[in-house]
């Protein structure tokens, strides 16, 4: 007891206290500097977006009025051709090869030899811009091609050029703002424990999120994307980019009316009793009004952003560009180019709006026989290729059911039932994705929840259309066999199962990856009779695998893991209770005459 009273009794060793002197005497320093530091960043940076946004409301009255004295739309129209040399576009042009720069030499040449040699010269540069203004009279195909693409674009580098620098720009932007809220929640920590000065989760999600609408349509629906997906970015980061469904900004109503009439040949009055004065939705690719046709059914109305074919279009080049460069500097032996390929033919498929209407009622057709779906009627005589009418549906969205559910102005009782439409629309989804997967072989391509609609008889509505994807009967099968693989801890079966699908490129040793499976995974456990398959965990140890052996990704099954993602992040997000959620497909199953024994149960983990 003496020695304890002694020890604590002894003073602190003088260079322990000089030590602990002088790493609080750096923190304050390092505080005093960076709170002057920030504090004069953070001044600068309110100041110039107060500038902006003055900036900007003051253009955007100015456009309002200008645009009813000078009818802007025609302007920027106009400013916009010229940007892209559209005013030198033939459609009619034939096709020409592109010439190379010319590079003439004169070894040993004088005298007349010389000056011929020099008119020579100058008539290969005259050839070469000639050629070069016939490029030009050249227009973007309607259709995704990648070498078509790459053509148009290489006589006009001044417009990828500047992208670059715009995208470029908008996330050097982020990056800064990121790394000062940082160092502000470090200077505003007053624990020593919490001074890492790491931005929370949900900030890191709303700084993506402003960064993706300000660089357009192509980048808002990657960030759609990653929204579905709390499982690899978190569910913070999910929660903030879940915005990108729903609060993406309108363009002008002139605009927009304006397309109209070059689509329909005719003023809006001409075809409707009543259009709303403000879109009710705005998404990527267009918005959405609500409106009465003459003979008083109740439609919506969805118009194409302007000029959006040719930003869509550069935009998959420049990803193109920058997978072809990550391809050489990685050593792949497969085309990385080709991901950018399929997101190209993915989204200028969306771009066109007669073809939105096709899928719809292929969907409608292909589904009529399954009550519980429910897809709007087209109006043909309404649509073209930017402008789409289709019937109005009225029903309530994940993302409204949920806010529902947990909204402290509503009573219990509504929240329970908010909670028991949620989960039947859960259900109902994942009956309704299985069915198109292995049923009818037609999926839809982007089920987000802004695309989905919870409607009172109990149905599952759709919406959007713009992308399907149709399977094959034996990579439906295929995909089928892998699942139940899974289940079962079948791993030789899931390789013969994987190279059915495509995925396992020949001359593989079928063995060798067989044997680096069953040593990731093991055998699959069980828990009273039913398999504890965490999906998560085996889809990893595949994908690790896959990129090990150099697996390959067929073309449709870019978009069936876009459909699936869409999906997966819908459950995550959507169950509220902490468990584990088993779904039998059996019903789906049976109808493929499938042993009782393999009855497939998907295991969803959920954080709530």
């Amino acid at each position: 007891m003496a020695i304890v009273t002694i020890a604590a009794a002894s003073p602190m060793p003088t260079c322990a206290l000089f030590r602990e002197s002088k790493t609080a005497m750096t923190k304050k320093i390092l505080k005093r500097q960076g709170v002057r530091a920030v504090g004069n960043f953070s001044h600068f940076g309110d100041t110039v977006r107060k500038d902006f946004d003055f900036i900007k409301k003051g253009i955007n009255k100015g456009m309002d009025w200008a645009n009813e004295a000078f009818r802007i739309p025609q302007v920027s129209k106009t400013l916009d051709d010229i940007l892209w040399l559209r005013n030198l576009e033939d459609h009619n042009s034939p096709p020409i090869e592109p010439q190379s720069w010319p590079q003439p030499s004169y070894p040993g040449l004088t005298g007349v030899d010389l000056l011929m040699a020099d008119l020579k010269a100058l008539e290969s540069y005259a050839s070469y811009f000639y050629c070069l203004s016939k490029i030009w009279s050249k227009p973007l195909p309607e259709a995704y091609d990648p070498q078509e693409v790459a053509d148009y674009f290489h006589c006009r580098p001044h417009l990828v050029a500047f992208r670059l620098l715009e995208v470029f720009a908008a996330f050097a932007t982020a990056t800064i703002r990121i790394r000062a809220s940082g160092m502000r929640k470090f200077l505003r920590s007053s624990s020593d424990e919490d001074v890492n000065g790491n931005i929370s989760q949900y900030d890191l999600g709303m700084v993506l999120k402003e960064t993706m609408l300000n660089l357009g349509p192509t980048f808002i629906k990657v960030g759609q994307s990653l929204s579905t997906r709390p499982d690899i970015i978190g569910t913070e980061i999910t929660k903030a980019l879940s915005g990108l469904h729903d609060q993406i900004p309108p363009f002008p109503r002139t605009l927009a009316m304006k397309i109209f009439e070059e689509e329909l040949g005719s003023p809006v009055e001409s075809f409707f009793s009543y259009l709303s004065e403000e879109p009710v939705a705005a998404a990527s690719f267009g918005q959405v009004y609500r409106g009465s046709t003459l003979d008083g059914r109740t439609v919506a109305l969805k118009v194409q952003r302007p000029n959006l074919h040719h930003v869509v279009v550069r935009d998959i080049y420049i990803i193109r560009l920058g997978l072809g460069l990550l391809q050489k500097i990685a050593k792949r032996k497969n085309d990385l180019r080709l991901y950018a390929d399929e997101l190209g033919k993915g989204l200028v498929g969306e771009l066109d709006y007669s073809i939105e209407a096709a899928n719809a009622s292929k969907f409608l057709d292909a589904h009529s026989s399954f009550s519980f779906m429910y897809a709007p009627k087209i109006f043909p005589d309404l649509s073209r290729k930017r402008v789409l009418t289709l019937e109005w549906v009225v029903g309530e969205s994940p993302t409204d059911l949920l806010s529902l559910s947990t909204s402290s102005a509503c009573s219990e009782r509504q929240k329970l039932e908010a909670k028991r439409r949620l989960l039947d629309l859960v259900s109902k989804g994942v009956e309704a994705s299985l069915v198109q997967l292995l049923e009818t072989g037609l999926l839809h391509g982007d089920p987000h929840p802004g695309n989905l609609r919870y409607i009172s008889s109990g149905q599952i509505g759709f919406l959007d259309f713009g992308l399907l994807c149709q399977m094959e009967k034996k990579h439906r099968f295929a995909m089928l066999a892998a699942i139940v693989h899974i289940v079962n801890g079948d791993w030789a079966s899931l390789v013969h199962a994987l190279i059915d699908m495509d995925v396992v490129r020949p001359g593989t040793s079928i063995r060798r990856i067989t044997m680096e499976l069953e040593n990731s995974l093991g055998e699959v456990e069980f828990k009273d009779g039913i398999p504890d398959v965490k999906f998560s965990r085996v889809l990893g140890k595949i994908l690790s695998i896959a990129i090990k052996n150099h697996f390959r990704m067929p073309p449709y099954f870019t978009l069936v893991l876009r459909s699936l993602a869409s999906l997966e992040g819908k459950l995550m997000n959507a169950i509220f209770y902490s468990s584990r959620l088993y779904i039998s497909v059996l019903p789906v199953g049976s109808r493929h005459m499938l042993p009782f024994q393999w009855i497939i149960l998907l295991s969803f983990e959920t954080y709530y």
